[in-house]
């Protein structure tokens, strides 16, 4: 009988062998590195073999049943446990393609916060039509389930009120877009510092200095103020220069000759504010302001810039004849 079944559908059971195949071949196919076009043309082959299984994998099973009078397993059991697969194999590929269309977005220069906001809505707008659907299908009347979601919405909302809180506070974040991926962010009031890497719908990731992930719950950034220094224009290099009282003949030609300095130094951005001052009669030393900003914004940069302006300055004040102070006590016997 079972000879006589296999001979009878060997088409079937050459068909459900060759998509078989086709999933292995395309799972080895999408741990390469390929072009997006032909990443996105397997899922969509993905998902037409994993159709074809199910469906002769539900022919096959039901014949089994009916012909060994199985009680258990009625046919409307197999039909729901079938699309129950097909529908979770189908979210998910459905979910690699959003996640191919925000790498395309990334790719082509789309802020990575709204291209990563894009793919999470439409992940969960696709999760709740499928669903909807799927309730649909079993004879879940529409506006049932509607009523049913507005019922559990508010239990679930009494029960997870700081859950809500973290969410709408994450849409809020994407809003108002305080930072965004990538940026360096500080709060004074609280001890956070760090590149932000993900901003997620409950909480934010960020990497503090050290390299720790430090995990923000969303709620707490309407509570307390956000420093944003990855979005300056500029970065300010501020010092105060001090020369002996020995020096105090040469005070004005050394202050000329800095500002002198910094005005025409090309990494100096002459749009903003520079100072070079003799601001103050200290303890031991004649105190000589130096402000200004450089045009670059970059750390790394900014550091080289601020080494090349101070190594000027020392050559500024030692080719002029004078030295900077320390602090000394004059001691008078008598």
């Amino acid at each position: 009988m079972l000879f006589y079944f296999l001979i009878k559908n060997i088409v079937d059971f050459s068909l459900l062998a060759i998509s078989v195949t086709g999933l292995f071949i395309i799972h080895i196919r999408l741990k390469q590195k390929r072009k997006e076009r032909y990443v996105f043309i397997t899922h969509i082959t993905g998902v037409f073999l994993w159709c074809c299984i199910i469906s002769l994998s539900y022919y096959f099973i039901s014949a089994c049943v009916s012909h060994l009078h199985l009680q258990f397993l009625t046919p409307s059991t197999l039909r729901f446990i079938a699309i129950s697969i097909a529908l979770v194999i189908g979210i998910h590929k459905l979910y690699c393609i959003i996640d191919l269309f925000e790498q395309q977005l990334i790719l082509k220069g789309r802020d990575i916060t709204d291209s990563r906001v894009i793919s999470k809505t439409l992940k969960i707008i696709t999760f709740t039509i499928i669903l909807l659907m799927y309730g649909e299908h079993f004879g879940m009347n529409f506006s049932g389930l509607l009523a049913f979601g507005g019922i559990g919405g508010l239990a679930v909302g009494m029960a997870c009120k700081d859950i809500l809180s973290n969410f709408f506070s994450g849409v809020m974040l994407y809003f108002d877009r305080p930072f965004s991926i990538g940026d360096w962010i500080r709060s004074p009031d609280r001890e956070i510092e760090g590149t932000v890497t993900e901003i997620g719908w409950r909480m934010t990731k960020i990497i503090t200095f050290d390299h720790r992930p430090f995990y923000i719950p969303n709620s707490l950034f309407s509570s307390i103020s956000v420093e944003n220094p990855g979005r300056m224009t500029n970065r300010r290099i501020k010092t105060t220069v001090g020369l002996r009282y020995d020096d105090a003949g040469k005070l004005s030609v050394v202050v000329e000759k800095i500002r002198n300095m910094l005005l025409e130094h090309p990494d100096i951005d002459q749009s903003q504010t520079l100072l070079v001052y003799f601001t103050e009669f200290a303890d031991s030393s004649l105190n000589i302001m130096v402000y200004c900003f450089t045009r670059t914004t970059d750390w790394q940069n900014w550091l080289a810039i601020q080494q090349e302006i101070y190594l000027n300055i020392i050559h500024i004040v030692k080719e002029n004849g004078a030295d900077f102070a320390f602090p000394s006590h004059s001691i008078y016997l008598s």
